[in-house]
């Protein structure tokens, strides 16, 4: 097993022990829905809330070390705590509080990656809504390669009813008419 896999499940099953709810999203997600490429690091959505997130921190900063200095300042006021696993392998987890976050982690699933490896995942549409959101030239090619791979399995209604309400907060409604003109190209090949 490679190093990102029990980094993962070590993650994963510290967040189970406490019972916090939690699913991957980034590189390992995307390797279950779309092109594989290579990722270095494991990405996890935390659904901390927006009062308890210091008792998150607190929590994990005992368990694993950070990769910043100040980590528990970092961490409260951005929101994400950059850690390494047991094996160095950098973890960075994403402390979520919005209605789409905790809906998202409810949609979420387990996934088999190998045999002893099985990792609760965002859903491919909400994969898809991150990585629109995220809006970097990267996030596209990752979100052609979902659309590719997964195109007649997916929700749109439910992509659409995610990501308009994130882009209308964020002043950015050029990305919808980005992803439905994406989904159109491919749909015409």
């Amino acid at each position: 097993m490679n190093g990102l896999y029990r980094a993962a499940l070590e993650i994963q099953k510290f967040c189970q022990d406490r019972q916090w709810k939690f699913c991957f999203i980034g590189g390992l997600a995307l390797v279950r829905w779309g092109e594989v490429r290579q990722t270095q690091d494991a990405d996890l959505c935390l659904l901390t809330g927006f009062e308890n997130e210091a008792a998150y921190v607190t929590e994990l900063l005992k368990h694993f070390k950070s990769r910043v200095d100040d980590a528990y300042d970092f961490s409260v006021a951005s929101r994400v705590v950059l850690l390494f696993a047991s094996d160095g392998v950098p973890l960075d987890i994403s402390l979520a509080g919005r209605s789409y976050e905790e809906r998202m982690i409810r949609r979420s699933s387990d996934f088999q990656y190998l045999p002893g490896v099985v990792l609760k995942t965002a859903s491919a549409e909400d994969l898809i809504v991150l990585k629109a959101f995220a809006g970097r030239t990267r996030d596209w090619a990752d979100i052609e390669g979902i659309l590719i791979r997964q195109s007649d399995a997916l929700d749109w209604e439910q992509i659409m009813e995610e990501l308009v309400p994130l882009c209308e907060l964020k002043e950015s409604p050029e990305t919808t008419d980005r992803l439905k003109k994406l989904r159109h190209d491919l749909d015409a090949e």
